[in-house]
């Protein structure tokens, strides 16, 4: 009698110790991932940040042990599917391909913001740059930027350029031309890179501001056009399209970033484990071949770095959107 008293007060006090364990700070963590995980791309299928985003979740899918499925939460400037993510629950198993429309850009433009980039987020790591590039449908009778402005100039508002949506980085850099440039053109936002680019190959659109990654195999194919890349520098993938800034239009420079970002109070340890996961993906041999492809420049950082990088673009793009006097409802 007295060992079986024995035997199931040490099973319980077993069972209250293990009970203990499972409730201790991180022991949940410990066990992440042990089902599926999202990882929210606000923009739709078939722009830089869905190339990006899709190529990150593979890699990442194997080195976890669980799938990281993507999914396309489009709409408002890629606001939709960051507010999804910024109000998830905080256990690491939705996650958000952040860019700088959601965390730098909406957040100056929007007069109802509906989260805060920094206190609504954990930031996990700064993945890529990724250059912008202006192309146009080749049936436009354009073969270089000054071309294109002369051409702008001479017929005020008779064409538009498309964006991925009103206060993107894509828009902005459309916004950011015409001031430098000093022509007129109307702007007609979609939701995503991909319907507008779709539109820019069908010729319903003449002109665009795109990211690089995007475009690349419709440049290289003759679809597209492309007139000139957005950054200080050439791209490396494409060396003979010339910066917009050499081709008449000096002092021009815009790009967008991706970065992964989870939902404000994930535990630390989910955090570094996604991070660890996220950077291991960015030295794989198969993802840089990918990314040279199309000039995204790989950056990989710890989520501190991450959160300082938000608070500098944030400072940068202020005074940029004060100028443009860009605000939207």
């Amino acid at each position: 009698m007295t060992s079986n008293f024995t035997r199931r007060a040490a099973l319980a006090l077993g069972l209250s110790a293990a009970s203990l364990l499972a409730m201790a700070p991180g022991a949940g963590a410990q066990q992440f991932p042990d089902r599926t995980v999202t990882l929210v791309i606000p923009f739709a299928a078939g722009g830089s940040t869905d190339v990006v985003g899709r190529i990150i979740a593979q890699k990442m899918s194997d080195d976890l042990g669980q799938q990281v499925v993507v999914e396309n939460v489009a709409g408002a400037g890629g606001n939709i599917g960051a507010d999804r993510v910024a109000r998830a629950e905080p256990d690491g198993y939705t996650i958000l391909m952040g860019t700088v429309a959601t965390h730098a850009l909406n957040p100056l433009i929007l007069k109802t913001k509906p989260y805060d980039p920094e206190k609504d987020f954990t930031p996990v790591s700064l993945l890529v740059v990724v250059p912008n590039v202006l192309v146009v449908n080749p049936q436009l009778p354009v073969k270089n930027v000054q071309e294109l402005i002369a051409l702008l100039k001479a017929e005020p508002d008779k064409y538009a350029y498309a964006s991925s949506g009103n206060g993107t980085p894509l828009h902005l850099s459309g916004e950011l031309f015409k001031a430098m440039a000093g022509v007129s053109i109307q702007h007609i936002p979609y939701k995503g890179a991909g319907p507008a680019l779709n539109d820019v190959v069908g010729n319903q659109v003449p002109i665009m501001f795109d990211n690089l990654p995007s475009s690349s195999s419709h440049i290289k194919g003759g679809t597209l056009r492309a007139l000139g890349v957005t950054t200080a520098e050439r791209a490396p993938s494409f060396p003979d399209v010339p910066t917009i800034a050499e081709s008449g239009v000096p002092g021009y420079e815009t790009y967008t970033w991706n970065a992964l970002f989870a939902p404000a109070g994930t535990p630390k340890e989910v955090v570094d484990r996604l991070n660890a996961s996220a950077n291991k993906a960015m030295t794989d041999p198969e993802v840089i071949e990918k990314m040279n492809g199309f000039s995204a420049k790989i950056v990989g950082s710890t989520p501190d770095e991450l959160a300082a990088h938000v608070k500098a673009e944030l400072a940068k793009w202020g005074p940029v959107v004060k100028d443009a006097n860009i605000q939207i409802d």
